[in-house]
């Protein structure tokens, strides 16, 4: 029996369900489970890098601290692209318009190529001064440094895999690249102790093993990804005859996907900017903050992987003229997602300590991290709230909403509370700023969401183009 097979108990494929029709809950609750789970296996790369680092040294900790926002920022100045192509295949496959959906997937991994080498390069020649900026001190900045370099060169790869999951989910396909991202994972996790601390046969690499480590096993995960695409036998399938870069479909890519790239680079920016205030602080701070990051970014799994399933029923319902069935979806993954990060909020304010100690045997780290933990824990279910409409946001086409909600929430309320506060508090003036903005950006996600401007979407018009773009390539039109 295969794996496929054995986990059919749990997750179901795409042609089990119909997003468009039927019940809200159960269909959503198929999609979201396999995201939840491939999200996991993401965030484990970065745990796994946290966790054999903090037995490296706190230095190194603090390294890592500094290098995951900029990986963060150099992927979120193209995720833009994926989520465009997530929409539009979304769009395409509610509107069941299958050639459509394969042009739009094709021409997303080109451009996603094209964006990811251009950043990569970026990435490597500014990672220097970048860090320094940032606030780096001498003994982490080397580390943090080496680090970025290994991961500028291979973000292509990095990238890739991010665009092949997005892609594959906006067909309604998520159990194919969880099973991918599972062996990536495992592969990650094993080599990551022999190149960091040398074992056996390898050399100690130290911290830049752990970036080896990572963009290795990324780079299988892509390809294959892209054979699994270009057969086609599950989820999108992408055609190299549609891969010749279209330049109007950039600019539609463009149209959709800026604004999402400006909501994550703006996530990308708070975290960096708010490494500056902490940089501030000794490296025993420093490697909280990051150690507290990693634990929230586990915690809002449930949040991400249910606002990417809003985000695909939106999308796919748009397209077969069914906005209200998307608004169901959207306001039941808000109260679901409410009442679970609400429950594990409360574990993690009363397990906050033997978390932290997880990560880390300096006593210091533990007690900066804990005061984090628990400062922001009773607020994780309104970002749950936040996510579901902003999911759907993006969903609609309304991906400027999406963006113009998480501006508001890290650049107007996260960033100045943490850089006013900080200074009579200290570090607490920090962990309180995570608290507020997350309540605030739950409060104007759902008042804007309730307004309903995101049924006037506009993208039905572009889709069209791009649908006639498709049909002028296959026929050779001019």
């Amino acid at each position: 029996m295969s794996l496929r097979t054995r986990l059919g108990s749990l997750f179901r494929g795409p042609e089990e369900f119909d997003l468009t029709s039927g019940s809200i809950g159960k269909p959503l609750f198929f999609l979201s489970m396999p995201i939840v789970v491939t999200n996991l296996f993401q965030t484990a790369y970065n745990l796994a890098d946290t966790f054999w680092l903090g037995q490296y040294s706190t230095d190194a900790l603090a390294a890592i601290s500094f290098a995951f926002p900029m990986v963060f920022l150099l992927i979120s100045l193209g995720m833009g692209i994926s989520v465009a192509g997530s929409v539009l295949v979304a769009q395409y496959t509610g509107a069941d318009e299958t050639d459509a959906a394969e042009y739009a997937a094709s021409q997303t991994v080109t451009f996603a190529a094209i964006v990811s080498l251009v950043l990569g390069v970026i990435g490597y020649v500014v990672v220097g001064d970048f860090l320094g900026l940032l606030g780096a001190s001498a003994d982490v900045l080397p580390m943090a440094t080496s680090y970025m370099e290994v991961v500028s060169l291979g973000l292509i790869f990095m990238f890739g895999f991010m665009v092949f999951v997005s892609l594959m989910r906006g067909s309604g396909d998520t159990i194919t690249p969880m099973l991918v991202m599972f062996g990536s994972v495992v592969l990650n996790i094993v080599i990551d102790p022999f190149l960091i601390f040398g074992w056996w046969l390898f050399p100690e690499l130290g911290i830049e093993g752990a970036a080896i480590a990572t963009v290795f096993s990324r780079s299988l995960a892509l390809f294959v990804g892209l054979a699994i695409m270009l057969r086609g036998e599950r989820g999108v399938r992408i055609d190299p005859r549609d891969m010749v870069p279209d330049p109007a479909y950039l600019r539609r890519l463009v149209r959709i996907g800026l604004p999402a790239s400006i909501e994550n680079m703006g996530r990308a920016l708070s975290m960096n900017l708010l490494l500056v205030i902490v940089a501030l602080f000794p490296d025993t701070v420093v490697a909280a903050y990051g150690i507290g990051t990693r634990v929230f970014s586990v915690v809002f799994l449930p949040a991400i992987a249910v606002a990417r399933g809003v985000e695909t029923m939106t999308g796919q319902n748009m397209g077969a003229n069914k906005p209200e069935r998307a608004e169901r979806a959207a306001g039941l993954a808000a109260k679901v997602l409410f009442v679970v990060l609400s429950a594990a909020g409360v574990l993690v304010w009363v397990a906050a300590a033997p978390i932290a100690d997880l990560f880390t045997t300096d006593p210091a780290v533990v007690e900066s991290s804990t005061k984090f933990l628990r400062y922001v824990a009773l607020t994780f279910g309104f970002i749950g709230i936040m996510r579901a409409y902003t999911g759907s946001f993006r969903g609609a086409g309304q991906t400027l909403v999406a963006a113009a909600i998480s501006v508001l929430m890290l650049g107007v309320v996260r960033f100045p509370i943490a850089w006013i506060a900080s200074g009579p508090l200290g570090e607490t003036g920090i962990w309180l700023s995570f608290a507020v903005s997350n309540v605030v950006g739950a409060i104007v996600a759902y008042t804007w969401y309730r307004r309903g401007t995101w049924r006037e979407s506009d993208l039905t018009e572009s889709t069209v183009d791009v649908e006639e773009s498709a049909v002028e390539t296959a026929t050779g039109d001019d």
